[in-house]
């Protein structure tokens, strides 16, 4: 049996800019993208913390240590400048797999640094 599992998350990062002329997908720091183990063009789920909207998009990667979270296209509607998301990426695993298994967990500052890795 699989099962879906968290496999990694960035923990209240701050939108900074929102384009809606955008065809769409959420722009992320490749620094921060990097760290927590998510690719280009991987889904991911995202909850606004300010508004409690969850959807799902695309990840496209922003400037290196910019500090960039930016919501594009129809994902622009879903958060402003300010405020703090959660962004998740999860992989089905087999359950001999997810034994010893364990998240990437990346906490952000205000300004999208990194702070803390687990």
């Amino acid at each position: 049996m699989l099962r879906c599992m968290l496999r990694s998350k960035i923990h209240m990062a701050t939108i900074t800019e929102s384009n809606i002329a955008y065809e769409g997908s959420i722009t992320i720091d490749e620094a921060v993208l990097n760290d927590a183990g998510m690719l280009p063009y991987e889904q991911a789920m995202i909850s606004n913390v300010n508004n409690g909207e969850r959807f799902e998009t695309y990840i496209i990667p922003g400037k290196k240590n910019s500090g960039e979270i930016c919501l594009n296209g129809p994902t622009a509607r879903k958060g402003v400048v300010g405020d703090k998301v959660i962004i998740f990426c999860y992989s089905y695993f087999d359950e001999s797999e997810i034994q010893d298994f364990k998240p990437k967990i990346v906490h952000v500052n205000a300004k999208n640094r990194i702070v803390r890795k687990k």
